[in-house]
């Protein structure tokens, strides 16, 4: 609905209500204290107001921008929560957590989940891969003891960068489409600026973040005594037969995603019932949701649990993330209004207007959508769309223009603050406070992007 309303404001008056809005919602959360969502529904709606969206647009739009988000984010956490959850109770977890760290108490363990978050961040989206990975990162903090952060930034940062600078993640395929930028080289140097960029970004911060700020492990996936001793008597799941659970929906993700580059490039023919029931079963909740079913059997009736037992075990995963899933889509909501708005839009306008060297104007550009409405895949297509008459008109080698995505890509990862849903899903997962959740997550994905970003703007000089 937000994409029929007109502008009416000028961008002047746009910026001043777009930092006014911002400002009173973290005026609203973190000295009023009233609740995240209560507070994102008031400011969505009193920004909808001032920026003259039309009365009778106001309730729809911030309705859609709820409904939309959610219906992107709540199957994949509440798929991803009970699959986390009968990892945790079976024991899957620990025997991961096992394989992954050995025995080691130093900073390597976060170091091997951080590589293994990559892996797994290849194919999946941001969302799903961090709420799979959950329990395992629970159990080697509480494990390994210190703060959540040690391990938990380097995780969530690589589940971040993957979706924002590598293929086949909708955003950076679709930027390289629109400015006609070879997807294999963008591939190439996503990963090649990618992997430093999280290893200084991520990996060093979030050591460092953890000697500093202790941020203790949540309750929100724990076994009560009663259940760690009931827990104890069972034969947990094999390591190999818990990698399958979690590579299942990875493998049949990348199916579907690798389809579809073809599918895009020619190279097949998306009218083939073949290739539609692959992308189909493909698609991100049905490969959770096989995954989950898989689990119900591997960590649920193999270990001679009753149906009912197994019920219950599903049926505890919903209490813990239905606040998280409640704010994230009224971060969503927020989001909606601001792009209805036009504030987005004026932003890049303007920074479009500058002179700037393309691959610059891309990265800014993006900053200020990015920062402007939340989404960072919103931000990537829209910078994208934007940067590319700029392109078409130009003589750049395709090594420039791949190059020009991870920068849009990187200006797409800064500065993820209060009206992106990433933010919630981050800070309410760790059970961090918002000024908390600023100091961490915000300070890390800024990193992740700036650093991005000058190693692609040094790079182009030689290409």
């Amino acid at each position: 609905m937000d994409s029929d309303v007109e502008p009416v404001l000028s961008t002047g008056p746009l910026l001043l209500i777009a930092a006014a809005a911002v400002a009173v919602l973290l005026f609203l959360i973190m000295k009023v204290r009233l609740h995240a969502f209560l507070a994102l529904i008031v400011v969505s709606l009193l920004t909808a107001l001032a920026t003259r969206i039309p009365l009778s647009e106001v309730v729809p739009t911030v309705v859609d921008g709820l409904g939309g988000t959610l219906g992107n984010v709540a199957l994949l956490v509440a798929l991803g929560a009970i699959l986390g959850r009968l990892l945790e109770i079976s024991g899957g977890a620990q025997v991961l957590a096992d394989a992954l760290v050995g025995r080691t108490r130093d900073n390597r363990a976060a170091l091997a989940l951080g590589v293994a978050a990559l892996l797994f961040g290849f194919p999946i989206f941001f969302d799903a891969g961090l709420v799979v990975f959950l329990p395992i990162l629970f159990t080697v903090a509480r494990r390994l003891g210190g703060s959540l952060l040690t391990f938990g930034l380097p995780v969530a940062g690589a589940f971040a960068m993957m979706h924002a600078f590598v293929p086949p993640h909708p955003g950076p395929v679709a930027a390289a489409g629109l400015i006609d930028a070879n997807v294999g080289l963008v591939l190439v140097f996503g990963l090649a600026i990618g992997l430093p960029t999280w290893f200084v970004g991520s990996y060093l911060f979030g050591v460092l973040m953890g000697r500093r700020i202790h941020v203790p492990v949540p309750q929100l996936l724990a076994r009560s005594d009663e259940l760690e001793r009931e827990t104890a008597e069972r034969t947990p799941p094999r390591f190999r037969s818990v990698l399958l659970i979690l590579l299942l929906p990875l493998v049949l993700i990348f199916g579907e995603t690798g389809l579809s580059t073809l599918e895009e490039q020619g190279t097949v023919d998306g009218d083939n019932p073949v290739v539609q029931a692959v992308r189909m079963v493909g698609q991100t909740p049905v490969a959770l949701l096989i995954a989950v079913l898989v689990a119900i059997v591997v960590c649920g009736l193999a270990q001679r649990r009753s149906r009912e037992e197994v019920e219950q075990i599903t049926d505890g995963a919903f209490g813990p993330v239905a606040s998280i899933i409640l704010i994230t889509g009224a971060g969503g909501m927020f989001g909606a209004v601001l792009r209805a708005s036009g504030i987005g839009d004026a932003l890049a306008d303007t920074l479009e207007e500058t002179g700037m060297p393309v691959i610059l104007a891309a990265f800014v550009v993006a900053v200020a959508l990015r920062v402007s409405q939340g989404s960072a895949t919103v931000a990537l297509i829209t910078a994208a769309s934007l940067i590319s008459p700029v392109v078409e008109t130009g003589d750049f080698s395709e090594a420039y223009k791949a190059l020009t995505v991870i920068a849009i890509a990187a200006g797409a990862t800064v500065l993820s603050h209060v009206n992106d849903s990433g933010f919630w899903l981050v800070g309410r997962f760790f059970d961090m406070d918002v000024k908390t959740t600023l100091k961490t997550w915000t300070v890390m994905v800024t990193l992740i992007g700036g650093i991005g970003f000058l190693l692609a703007f040094a790079v182009s000089a030689f290409v």
